[in-house]
């Protein structure tokens, strides 16, 4: 007699979780920096059309690998291949990626709290506006500091995992995700109040197209799979704890909007004030945790009140984006060793925080004491970061659509699409979703490590 799983309760439990998931470090760390380097408004369009044409068939196609298993990531290609070596074998690297992926996570997860604690402590109004990026530098670059602080960050995000589907992850997510939402709308508000935040909302939204390039393509599309987590094992993994009269294409529809939402919030909370302080928009990863403390020191020149509440509340805007991310990509390895291994919920959450915390504790050092231990110039941290982003995570975008498209049955596909039959609206959207599952998806992905690598 199979044992009965924990699973999601309702659609907006299955949303609120998915796109908790998705909302996250992807989009308020990773986004606006994205933005910067690639060409603004060109990548924002494209990024939102290859969303809509090919992450979300991705994603629907991950949730199927998952409901249609009803086990863990690893598991799941097992199951529904099974006495084939080859799906055996590659199986593992949606338990993998996102292990690696949480170990440097939680490093930036940390660099968020220090950030908000500096935030609560007026740290921002006793420093000067052009030693801003310094507060940075000699942060990340000390030892023990940073390493507590991702410790510490990898234990919160934990204890949600360690309650369970329902009581953890689905409760955290029905609470947070809203506040999240309001908190970013707000920091947006204020940004574009700022004088010359006009310029970054024309820069977001005005597309010049004589900045589009070929990687301008590959980024944005890259950007968009990160973004939703796909690849990443936790859509199957969350896909898994779907309901089987759940509308899987509503739910991933509303977690894709939801996820495009935040992502441009974001990019409207951030680069009108970049632009607003005078500060390049291609500042890359530290934008978050360079250029806009500068604006906070600047404004706690002539508002200090407001500085300070501005502050704290952007930082602990970050602080949830990036626990919403770390907890999904906990769960994808605490369900596989709870299901494969039998070990209880509570053990196997504290086994993965001992490997997270190990491989995030040299992530972290990686900026000090092992600044030197370098690969083609690339840190320990970049290297975590360039290995998961650019080869397996679009390695296993890659085989998740073609595992739908080609070796499951069309039928049992059409199954879980349509609930058997019972959502008759989903009905004359199966062969175009289908198709795109099928061919389109899988050469977009081929595009972007051509792109990637050759390029």
């Amino acid at each position: 007699m199979e044992k009965k799983r924990e699973g999601f309760g309702s659609r907006t439990a299955v949303i609120f979780a998915m796109a908790g998931s998705a909302i996250g470090l992807g989009n308020i760390w990773r986004f606006p920096y994205m933005v910067g380097e690639h060409g603004g408004a060109v990548f924002v369009l494209i990024y939102i059309v290859a969303t809509i044409l090919f992450s979300l068939p991705i994603f629907v196609a991950e949730v199927i690998i998952g409901r249609r298993s009803h086990t863990n990531a690893r598991d799941a290609f097992v199951k529904l291949a099974p006495g084939k070596p080859f799906w055996r074998l590659v199986s593992i690297l949606p338990i993998v990626i996102p292990t690696i992926i949480a170990s440097y996570y939680s490093v930036i997860g940390g660099w968020s709290l220090e950030y908000f604690i500096k935030a609560c402590s007026l740290d921002f109004l006793r420093t000067a506006p052009d030693m801003a990026t310094d507060l940075f530098g000699g942060f990340v670059s000390s030892t023990w500091v940073p390493v507590i602080m991702h410790l510490v960050f990898l234990a919160m995000s934990a204890v949600v995992v360690a309650l369970g589907v329902k009581a953890g992850i689905e409760k955290f997510s029905k609470f947070i995700l809203p506040v999240l939402f309001i908190l970013i709308v707000l920091i947006a508000l204020y940004s574009m109040s700022l004088p010359g935040a006009g310029e970054g909302v024309r820069y977001l939204f005005w597309a010049d197209f004589s900045e589009f390039t070929p990687r301008t393509f590959a980024y944005a599309l890259g950007q968009s799979f990160y973004s939703l987590s796909l690849g990443m094992g936790i859509i199957i993994t969350y896909g898994s704890y779907v309901r089987k009269d759940e509308n899987i294409l509503a739910s991933s529809a509303g977690t894709a909007v939801s996820d495009l939402m935040f992502a441009l919030l974001a990019g409207l909370a951030i680069m009108p004030a970049v632009f607003a302080a005078g500060i390049e928009p291609g500042a890359g990863p530290g934008l978050i945790f360079q250029s806009i403390p500068y604006i906070f020191c600047k404004m706690g020149q002539e508002a200090p009140t407001l500085s300070t509440i501005a502050s704290v509340l952007f930082f602990f805007t970050v602080i949830v984006a990036a626990m919403t991310s770390l907890i999904s990509l906990i769960e994808v390895g605490t369900a596989f060793l709870v299901e494969k291994f039998g070990m209880k919920r509570v053990r196997a959450v504290f086994a993965m925080f001992l490997i997270c915390g190990t491989a995030g504790v040299l992530c972290s050092l990686s900026f000090g004491p092992l600044s030197g231990l370098t690969v083609a110039g690339m840190n320990i941290f970049d290297i975590f970061d360039w290995v998961a982003s650019n080869i397996l995570l679009l390695i296993m975008a890659f085989l998740s659509v073609v595992f739908v498209g080609f070796v499951m049955k069309k039928e049992d596909v059409r199954d879980e699409f349509t609930n058997g039959g019972a959502k008759r609206r989903n009905a004359p959207l199966f062969n175009a979703v289908y198709f795109l599952i099928k061919w389109v998806a899988p050469i977009a992905v081929l595009l972007i490590f051509f792109t990637n690598f050759i390029l």
